[in-house]
């Protein structure tokens, strides 16, 4: 099958390569495309593709063409203990299934499971004794397990729905099933003439947590659900389930997406914090306080501009873009401190504020606008490359443009505007040197003279 599903897309334009698994009783295959394809057109043309061919085995499954999804894990939870199979799909299942039910969340899924499987053998032996064929045991089983509709029955009080209900789901019900009916009334069941073992398929899946068997429930997130919401809740049904489950049984979340996410969201913000204090201690000692202050700020107004423009670009909050904002938050306030410094040195030397604003920011637009630009021509090229990955790095080139751009805005503009509209008598006092100020600050906690001439 996977041979005449290849030969079948040979020629086809738009894709990039095939490739194809077979496996006992499973064939599947994965097509990429080119870059800049339709791939709603390309779909179209693969299954119209494969629906053509007519020479399949008669006993397989039409194959299902489908686009391939990545599901957005949020986190898994761990149901282990020293016990059998059934309870642990059992308690897997409620758990699923409780957790499909809260209105934060939306897609869960089972895993780690062997699918449940009701096997019926029937020996040789057992046909020749009672005179069967088996063609005739498995028309038994096929025509008593089936639940039918029964039509409808109008009354006085309105329409009776019948419905016979002969579905078997489980092993005893199908050692029930007549094979045989005689004349006299005695019946020949199922389990007379075989035996039904009702249990899981046999497969090489096996899952051990902790050194326990166990099955995993995956939750994942789906459309604009934010993985922190998502997260808490599924946390907070572990936290109120583990009191009602047997003794032995231990539910434990693991692989938690939000932790990451909450691990670099503090690392970018203790960083931020850290950087702004430091410019402002530094630019303190040697310029002045108010003139820190408005440096400082350019970092929380270019991260701010960057965040307002994320969805209009189609990002979130998520573990790369936080690596983008720890990666600019070093040289996002570059451009400022330049700005600021050159802005207080015309200060000192006209005495007008709103000259010295305005001469200050000319006389270093050039450099600042040059600088930002080298910066950007380094991080460009990420935005080109193609393919899954390069829709993946590409959001880390978009944020650090963002903070940059913003950081110009608010250093040639905002900053000047501030600088420009302060005190002269602020602007205009000489500087002392770092000595004196230390000197002065000794002689302050000593409660001697505060008293230099400079």
């Amino acid at each position: 099958m996977c041979l005449r599903i290849e030969e079948s897309l040979t020629g086809l334009p738009g894709i990039k390569n095939i490739r194809t698994t077979a496996t006992e009783g499973l064939g599947s295959g994965r097509i990429e495309l080119l870059a800049g394809e339709d791939v709603g057109r390309r779909l179209a043309d693969v299954r119209a593709r494969i629906d053509a061919v007519d020479n399949f085995p008669e006993e397989s499954e039409s194959p299902v063409v489908r686009q391939a999804e990545i599901g957005k894990q949020v986190l898994s939870i761990a149901i282990s203990g020293d016990t059998d199979e059934w309870t642990l799909k059992a308690v897997g299942e409620r758990v699923r299934d409780d957790l499909a039910a809260l209105p934060e969340i939306t897609e869960v899924s089972l895993d780690s499971v062997r699918p449940y499987e009701i096997s019926i053998e029937i020996s040789e032996q057992a046909l020749d004794r009672f005179d069967l064929t088996f063609d005739q045991v498995a028309q038994s089983v096929r025509r008593s397990s089936l639940d039918l509709p029964g039509g409808v029955v109008r009354a006085a009080g309105g329409e009776i729905l019948l419905r016979a209900r002969g579905q078997a789901y489980e092993g005893g019900a199908y050692e029930r099933i007549p094979v045989v009916t005689r004349p006299d009334g005695t019946r020949l069941t199922l389990g007379d003439v075989a035996r039904v073992s009702d249990g899981f398929a046999e497969t090489d899946q096996h899952s051990l947590f902790d050194g326990q068997p166990a099955v995993l429930v995956t939750v994942f997130r789906v459309g604009d659900q934010k993985l922190l919401d998502v997260a808490a809740a599924a946390t907070g049904y572990v936290d109120s389930i583990q009191a009602d489950l047997a003794e032995g049984l231990h539910v434990t979340v693991w692989q938690n997406g939000a932790t990451y996410l909450e691990d670099r969201l503090g690392s970018m913000l203790s960083n931020a914090r850290g950087g702004f204090l430091l410019v402002i201690l530094v630019l303190a000692l040697f310029l002045r306080l108010r003139l820190a202050l408005w440096v400082g700020l350019g970092i929380p107004i270019a991260f701010l501009g960057a965040v307002a423009v994320m969805p209009t670009l189609g990002m979130t909050i998520n573990w790369i873009t936080l690596l983008a904002f720890i990666v600019v938050l070093g040289i996002v306030v570059d451009d400022a401190i330049v700005v600021g410094e050159n802005t207080y040195t015309e200060h000192q030397r006209t005495g007008e504020p709103l000259e010295g604003a305005i001469r200050g920011t000319q006389g270093i637009a050039i450099p600042v606008f040059f600088g930002v630009a080298t910066t950007v021509a380094a991080f460009a090229p990420m935005l080109f490359i193609p393919g899954s990955m390069g829709r993946i790095t590409r959001v880390l080139p978009m944020i650090v443009i963002a903070c940059l751009v913003f950081s110009v805005i608010e250093a040639m503009l905002v900053l000047p505007s501030h600088l420009g509209h302060t005190r002269k008598t602020f602007d205009t006092e000489p500087v002392r040197p770092l000595s004196i100020r230390w000197r002065r600050l000794q002689d302050r906690i000593a409660g001697g003279p505060v008293s230099y001439t400079h």
